[in-house]
């Protein structure tokens, strides 16, 4: 396998697109030997501004552990786990979705893959503020991929065959944490 400079960065939030976005990550790495890495980006559920106010460094230390179980799960749903035959780093970041990929996507030679958000009018309002953030800021080249099309009533029916235990988080290997 020959090792192409830069990487591929994925985000990585657990959506439909942004799984569609990593198996696309996955397949570019693949086909030229770039280390695949793979981003999730948190902030406290009530936002930076009052965490500041009273801040707890457990709780904090809590949902980027969160936010670290999402990415595992992300490349179960995905891929069925971590692929062996890639490099692949994890990144748990502090920031916004957009300005943490742009942030990590900065050397000659990278790709940034996003998803591009749900089908139709409503997905792709719901999903695009980091698409555009990213296509507007990125300094490297940036991958949209669309989330695959799913009908509701395939989802119904899928839900109405599912059992308690389809819905117990899975747990993956060693993983990265940044505050």
């Amino acid at each position: 396998m020959s090792h192409a400079s830069g990487r591929v960065i994925v985000g990585v939030s657990g959506s439909l697109a942004s799984l569609a976005a990593l198996r696309r990550a996955v397949e570019e790495v693949r086909r030229d030997g770039r280390t695949l890495v793979a981003v999730i980006a948190w902030a406290p559920p009530e936002g930076e501004t009052l965490y500041r106010r009273a801040p707890c460094p457990p709780l904090a230390k809590a949902w980027a552990g969160r936010a670290a179980d999402r990415l595992d799960t992300a490349f179960h749903e995905a891929l069925g786990g971590v692929p062996e035959d890639v490099r692949v780093e994890f990144e748990v970041v502090r920031s916004a979705p957009g300005f943490a990929l742009c942030d990590i996507a900065d050397r000659e030679g990278d790709l940034l893959v996003v998803g591009a958000g749900g089908q139709g009018l409503a997905g792709r309002l719901r999903w695009s503020p980091v698409r555009r953030y990213v296509l507007a800021r990125a300094r490297c080249p940036v991958l949209a991929v669309p989330a695959p099309a799913v009908s509701w009533w395939t989802a119904r029916a899928a839900l109405r065959r599912a059992d308690p235990t389809d819905f117990v988080p899975r747990h993956a290997g060693p993983r990265g944490t940044t505050a």
